[in-house]
């Protein structure tokens, strides 16, 4: 059977929207009028249908959707031994919206010894044993995303302190339980790995900067330099030693909650960092709006590294206008060879639960008019 690993010419960045059983079924639980056993059910069958859909669709990567999760990423660092579920003073602030307050909350020293995600990629995986050509691929948050949740506010950096008063071990702790699951992951058949990563979004947004420095007294210049290694050095720590013959990608996003946003710049104050020294073999990157500024960043990524362009927005269902999209393509090509460029839409169609504002259709009309493009441009 021919496998091969992503990102692929189609793309795309892994969450759908969820269908009405399954939010449902995720809210009978949550009331406590069903088990986990028959919400599993209904998740499983969820899985099944999207996973036919996928394929149909002409994806050679496939995802469960993030069906199981209520976010992209807390419901990762919650499957770890030392961290509990909490509520946050409050939610995350995007434009116009906020989140629910959930949270995770340091509780222990932090292990990745049997973490939820192995099984719920070991169900996926069998989805697609059988199908010639296409593999299954898993999400899961960087450790810098981890590492930003753990001092999100005065509370979370008190426990966390109180736990790790050596900033070493943290980052050693949180290095390997980052490495236990993706060993685990890989035992069970995983060969491609997407890393999503909101930090490296956060640090482009000058605002946010002048805020988190006006707290410590710093320039955001300063403040960005700072995070930006620091982010680094968490995310490399598990980049730079994945098992051989793991592919490890990675998605930066702005944010993506309910069609808003929540940060806003270009790559350029973050791209000798992220482009040069980041060790992955791809990048998703968000290029639908202005806010993610100019192509002209991507002249500072390392030869041979693979960028999967994000042109196609998945926070709406209107469809973008192929001949446009070409012509970015096109444009983004002057920094990055074409033959090293891929397309997706910038973000998932569900980030969480609530989902994009947009049809499923729409969200299927997406994928289709970036098939069509892709054999447009390289046939």
């Amino acid at each position: 059977m021919t496998v091969n690993h992503g990102p692929f010419r189609v793309d795309h960045v892994g969450s759908f929207l969820r269908p009405k059983e399954l939010v449902e079924a995720r809210e009978a639980f949550a009331e406590g009028t069903i088990s986990q056993e028959e919400l599993t059910a209904v998740e499983d069958q969820a899985i099944r249908a999207l996973v036919s859909k996928e394929i149909k669709a002409g994806l050679k990567n496939v995802t469960d959707g993030e069906f199981r999760r209520a976010y992209w990423h807390l419901d990762f660092f919650w499957g770890f031994q030392g961290i509990e579920h909490v509520q946050a003073a409050e939610g995350y602030h995007f434009h116009g919206e906020t989140t629910k307050a959930d949270s995770a909350l340091i509780s222990g020293k932090i292990t990745g010894f049997h973490h939820p995600f192995v099984e719920h990629f070991k169900f996926l995986r069998d989805l697609v044993a059988d199908q010639d050509g296409v593999e299954a691929k898993y999400t899961i948050p960087a450790p810098a995303q981890f590492y930003f949740e753990l001092i999100r506010d005065a509370e979370h950096v008190e426990k966390l302190n109180q736990v790790y008063p050596d900033f070493n071990q943290l980052r050693e702790d949180i290095k390997k339980a980052y490495l236990q699951v993706v060993q685990d992951l890989y035992d069970a058949g995983l060969r491609t790995l997407q890393v999503d990563d909101c930090t490296w979004g956060v640090l482009v947004d000058d605002n946010f900067l002048t805020a988190w420095g006006a707290l410590q007294g710093k320039s955001k210049d300063q403040v960005r330099a700072e995070l930006a290694a620091l982010f680094l050095n968490f995310n490399n720590d598990l980049y730079q030693n994945v098992p051989a013959g793991l592919t490890v990608n990675t998605h930066v996003c702005r944010g993506n909650y309910h069609s808003t946003w929540a940060s806003s710049g270009g790559y350029g104050s973050i791209a000798d960092k992220l482009f040069e020294k980041e060790k992955v073999n791809a990048y998703f990157l968000e290029f639908d709006t202005e806010r993610a500024g100019g192509f002209e960043p991507l002249a500072k990524v390392t030869p041979g590294k693979k960028v999967v362009l994000g042109l196609l927005t998945s926070k709406s269902g209107d469809l973008e206008k192929k001949e446009e999209v070409i012509a970015r393509i096109k444009e983004a090509s002057q920094y990055v060879p074409l033959e090293n460029l891929y397309l997706s839409t910038q973000c998932g169609f569900a980030s969480t639960e609530e989902g994009n504002i947009l049809t499923e259709e729409s969200q299927w009309e997406k994928i289709a008019l970036i098939s069509d493009i892709v054999k447009e441009v390289w046939g």
